[in-house]
């Protein structure tokens, strides 16, 4: 999505997964990208940008609790992004921003440590695994793909992800996977599966149910943080 921007002023890049997510982050002062949760895509579509072209790269959009203690709707402004082999600090400036201005949003706001991966953790273990090996509150497949690009070029980097699916929470396989690669939900492989799987359908009912908590509150933040996704000017 092109941003729209103050004549000689570069835009701050947004990367989320979702399409929701990018219309979203989408505004003055801000371009958006997305990949349809698919972190190679990801990779390319930066890879392939010719420069940078903006002045801080954020993260934004939900993610899936690893901390027993949050709820669906729960805000996460990163301090870092760790993976197995990497750890990319969040630039404090924004992170201070941003805890500004969510400060009284409605929705429970910290700061906390968040885990990057490259395949959706979609099971009640696995989250409980990787929450004992890297400390994290939540976990996406973005954040860790845009805090590389950033160390890359040398730009400043945070991610605000709201949890959606709590720690104590599976999601189905087929929702995880049902994407386009715009972003856009695939209704045709959702009702496919369920067809397949009816008895699915409560989970996904409650993935839906955690997924408008989680909208309602990105809503929120994305109209406290205002131009610019409210970073600061350099």
């Amino acid at each position: 999505m092109r941003a729209m921007t103050a004549p000689g002023t570069l835009p701050v890049l947004a990367v989320t997964g979702l399409a929701k997510e990018a219309r979203l982050a989408s505004g003055t002062g801000v371009q958006a990208i997305g990949a349809g949760g698919n972190p190679e895509r990801l990779r390319a579509l930066l890879a392939a940008r010719p420069e940078p072209g903006c002045r801080a790269v954020v993260s934004i959009g939900i993610a899936g609790g690893l901390d027993p203690a949050l709820q669906p709707g729960d805000v996460l402004v990163a301090t870092a992004i760790v993976t197995p082999t990497q750890s990319y600090p969040a630039d404090p400036a924004i992170t201070a921003a941003w805890m500004r201005a969510l400060a009284g949003s409605g929705s429970t706001v910290r700061e906390a440590v968040l885990a990057g991966v490259d395949a959706a953790v979609i099971d009640v273990p696995a989250k409980a695994a990787l929450r004992s090996a890297t400390g994290s509150a939540g976990v996406d497949m973005e954040s860790h793909v845009a805090a590389a690009y950033a160390a890359e070029h040398g730009l400043p980097f945070a991610a605000l992800r709201i949890v959606c699916d709590p720690a104590d929470r599976a999601i189905p396989a087929f929702a995880a996977q049902a994407l386009k690669p715009d972003g856009e939900p695939d209704i045709r492989a959702v009702l496919t599966a369920i067809a397949r799987q009816p008895s699915q359908i409560p989970a996904l009912i409650r993935l839906a149910r955690d997924s408008g908590r989680a909208f309602q509150s990105l809503t929120r933040c994305r109209a406290r943080l205002g131009i610019a996704l409210g970073v600061p000017a350099v």
